[in-house]
């Protein structure tokens, strides 16, 4: 019998063909089928209402595996910034090719043939749904130059009453703002020396000016302390030179270093580094800057005398008085 390899069951069959009317295999083109026709039964129903989206491509680039053609399809189509729903895959569906390995599949698989047009799609149905697509996405680009055009109005008119902000604060007083007083008053509403024109004018009737000198209180004035020769100093009151103008080299010569030295760094990152150790260790309390001789070797546990070693633990106890009392 000749060996037969089933891409759909992803097997190797030595039955030959007779593998496709197994009852596995049957069940696996029934589920196949099903996964397909649920992907073309939402293609269709977008056909009803074309509509577009800004294209996210963790979304809109997702693939549609058509069983009778063997290859994935690129579910939604793209025109520029935009996401058409289903276009890809109904553009596929309504091809000549798909046609002709729609009408393969079913003649070596056998399937019901009453399931067939339901994979398939009449090429009068995709022209309609192309040009309402083409007008959908015109009418979004209207839109968006509609709200671009907006905008820059909006924009046009915040600069201009911003400019007209500006000229009105810097634009000089009129004669009515000038107003000092009742003798030489002018005002629009009488003739000149007329002082009931501005007593209706509204807002104050006096514009300051200069400077507004009244915060300093009469009876008291400042003290001049006179000038300060600071020609060669930074500092006006102690006469300190500023640090930018200080020499690098002072007096002896040499450059003073600013901070911690480098063996004083080790140091500390030892100290550092003993912290993180248990404090009851063995040699914590050690002064490493205490003199020693040649006879510093410890003797506490006799290890260097003669003899073994139980016979140095009972004289060292004997020696230290803390040797049990036999009972």
């Amino acid at each position: 019998m000749a060996v037969f390899y089933c891409p759909l069951c992803r097997r190797t069959s030595f039955t030959g063909r007779r593998h496709r009317y197994s009852a596995a295999h049957r069940r696996r083109l029934q589920e196949a089928l099903c996964r397909l026709e649920e992907e073309v039964a939402a293609a269709r129903a977008a056909m009803d209402v074309a509509a577009v989206r800004p294209y996210d491509p963790a979304e809109h680039e997702r693939r549609v595996w058509c069983l009778c053609c063997g290859r994935g399809v690129t579910r939604d189509g793209r025109s520029g910034a935009l996401a058409l729903p289903h276009a890809g895959l109904l553009q596929h569906l309504a091809g000549a090719e798909h046609r002709r390995e729609t009408a393969r599949f079913w003649r070596e698989n056998r399937p019901d043939a009453a399931l067939r047009e339901r994979f398939v799609v009449a090429a009068e149905e995709y022209e309609r749904f192309a040009a309402a697509l083409e007008k959908a996405v015109g009418e979004h680009e209207e839109r968006e130059e509609e709200n671009i055009r907006q905008m820059a109005a909006r924009i046009r008119e915040a600069e201009r009453r911003q400019r007209d902000t500006v000229c009105a604060a810097l634009e000089p007083p009129t004669e009515t703002q000038c107003c000092v007083g009742p003798p030489g008053c002018s005002s629009t509403t009488g003739p000149p020396g007329d002082t009931t024109g501005c007593a209706e004018l509204p807002g104050p009737s006096v514009m300051q000016t200069g400077p507004d000198l009244s915060w300093m209180e009469s009876g008291q004035a400042l003290t001049f302390i006179g000038h300060q020769e600071t020609e060669g100093k930074g500092n006006i009151h102690t006469g300190a030179k500023p640090p930018w103008l200080t020499d690098e080299d002072e007096e002896d010569g040499s450059k003073q270093q600013i901070g911690p030295s480098y063996e004083e760094f080790l140091r500390q990152k030892e100290k550092q580094k003993l912290k993180k150790l248990p404090a009851e260790r063995v040699g914590a309390n050690f002064d490493h800057t205490s003199q020693t001789g040649d006879s510093w070797l410890p003797s506490f546990g006799r290890v260097w005398n003669h003899g073994r070693r139980w016979q140095s633990r009972h004289q060292f106890r004997a020696e230290s008085g803390g040797k049990k009392r036999k009972r």
